[in-house]
């Protein structure tokens, strides 16, 4: 009887520390439940920025979001791309991801298209620091799809301008 109250008092300690590190882990370490993850960005677009509509690069600078359920089609409608400055995306209208499918979102003006897997901000300022930023994927909810914050020193090691993310 008394090897039962020494198992609780061990599993409490153990599971208290358990708890303590994952507090310490930090917040882009977690795995969000969602079947919508942040799969790159192209966080600082090829060439000499110019955010001008006609003849900028806006549009080369893009955040790829992939589907990774293998069963479970994901509207888009409703989800909320940001940055650390607050800068803010919404997908207001109807696109649909297959099990599998990624979508660009893109800078600047373009036609949207769900045979291309494109949507266009209909901004032509930049979004993303070429320098450190962080990625906000947000569910229509509110609740977190996904985050990552990237430094471009740490974690663009081949100077190219892209952070791959989940493969």
């Amino acid at each position: 009887m008394r090897i039962r109250p020494a198992l609780t008092a061990t599993a409490a300690v153990a599971a208290a520390g358990t708890l303590g590190l994952a507090a310490a882990v930090p917040a882009q370490a977690a795995e969000y439940s969602s079947a919508l993850k942040v799969k790159g960005i192209q966080y600082d677009a090829p060439g000499k920025d110019s955010n001008k509509c006609s003849g900028g690069n806006t549009k080369n600078e893009y955040l790829t979001i992939k589907n990774y359920s293998r069963t479970k089609t994901v509207n888009l409608k409703g989800y909320l791309v940001k940055d650390a400055a607050g800068n803010k995306f919404t997908f207001k209208t109807s696109h649909k991801l297959e099990p599998g499918d990624s979508v660009k979102l893109r800078g600047g003006r373009g036609t949207d298209s769900d045979a291309k897997n494109v949507v266009y901000r209909q901004n032509c300022n930049f979004m993303w620091n070429n320098d450190k930023d962080t990625i906000y994927l947000v569910k229509p909810t509110g609740s977190r799809a996904d985050v990552h914050s990237y430094t471009k020193k740490a974690d663009d090691r081949d100077g190219n301008g892209y952070i791959t993310y989940h493969g």
